[in-house]
């Protein structure tokens, strides 16, 4: 299993989860953070996830712009989406309200 050989633990997995799931988090910025290549992170969540809700993740990213930085509009330059928390590395800061 993937989880278990780079050794993350319940928050990174829960983490890594969450930023495929979004649309606008792109598989280089999971890349960046967890060193997970996207053919990786999509074993990565064969892995995790019950067949059928990977089956509805999987149909749901392919082919979706937002989830490839080369696909993407030039205007488009961050990883997450605003309302996301900040994001630095492999650290999660808290979000200020």
């Amino acid at each position: 299993m993937i989880a278990e050989e780079y050794g993350f633990n319940e928050r990174e997995i829960d983490r890594i989860i969450a930023m495929a799931w979004e649309d606008r988090t792109p598989f280089e910025a999971i890349e960046y953070q967890f060193n997970l290549t996207e053919k990786e992170v999509i074993q990565f969540m064969r892995e995790q996830m019950h067949p059928r809700n990977w089956r509805k993740w999987r149909a749901r990213v392919q082919g979706r712009k937002t989830k490839h930085s080369k696909l993407r509009k030039d205007s488009v330059k961050r990883f997450k989406s605003n309302a996301q928390r900040q994001i630095t590395g492999n650290r999660i800061s808290k979000k200020k309200y």
